[in-house]
């Protein structure tokens, strides 16, 4: 579980989250959704620590992450990383080394955060592509792969240090239809199995509604509305509606 209380965030003056509180629950793909320069991808840079909250508290399993006083002591440096090591990322694009096979890239943060043998880290890296179903693509480069293949590239080294928390920038980012349901599918099932928090920015309305265990709406720096992908269709929330069905309203007007 992830819990945000009460954070806030500026930059030059200008309110960019507004006093925002959110529980993400551990074993469900928690959606996050809202028109660009809402405020959801500073939301999740917050929550990883790319940028330092103003106001408020970020809290892993009840481990303080981020807050204003630890930022301005370095009070908290060790246990930050302790978490960060717990943490899984999926960029959007994929974010893989081009020049470094997949075998390579799945390695990469094993090599980096952990002691493993060369002989341990090539089990786990065959574990992971074995996962997301690239049990031969080893010694292939990102060129040589389709965008959805990337994408599980991407997702069998976001899982490889076995992450409790699990993030995922618009993992459907320039993906067919029929590719994007591939990715859905394969997040939510991971993230059932083996029961991890896992937050996802995202656009793309049919994620919405096929794997959204929990939806939490950012509207202008706030959080507008929460709830369960089934409860959104019955929501009154005007702004949330217009959203979500926001080619119904832009038909309506041209009548």
């Amino acid at each position: 579980m992830i819990e945000v209380s009460r954070i806030s965030k500026s930059f030059t003056n200008k309110p960019v989250l507004k006093d925002i509180s959110i529980i993400f629950e551990k074993g469900k793909a928690n959606l996050i959704i809202g028109q660009s320069g809402s405020g959801k991808t500073v939301l999740m840079k917050c929550m990883v620590g790319l940028h330092e909250v103003d106001e408020g508290k970020i809290m892993y399993d009840e481990r303080l992450f981020s807050d204003k006083t630890s930022a301005e002591t370095g009070s908290n440096g060790i246990n930050r990383q302790s978490i960060r090591r717990d943490i899984g990322m999926m960029f959007q694009g994929g974010a893989l080394f081009d020049s470094k096979t997949v075998e390579e890239n799945v390695i990469f943060p094993l090599s980096m955060f952990t002691n493993m043998s060369e002989e341990e880290k090539l089990d786990r890296a065959n574990v992971c592509l074995n996962r997301v179903n690239l049990e031969n693509a080893n010694d292939l480069y990102p060129a040589e792969l389709s965008g959805g293949m990337q994408k599980r590239v991407a997702i069998a080294r976001a899982i490889s240090m076995k992450p409790k928390y699990l993030f995922c920038d618009e993992p459907n980012s320039g993906l067919d239809p029929k590719t994007a349901i591939v990715i859905d599918n394969l997040i939510h099932e991971i993230t059932h199995e083996f029961d991890i928090t896992t937050i996802i920015n995202t656009h793309d309305m049919n994620s919405l509604m096929e794997i959204g265990d929990k939806i939490v709406f950012i509207h202008k720096g706030e959080k507008w509305w929460e709830g369960t992908n089934k409860a959104i269709l019955s929501s009154d929330n005007e702004e949330l509606n217009e959203f979500i069905f926001a080619a119904k309203y832009l038909k309506a007007l041209k009548k």
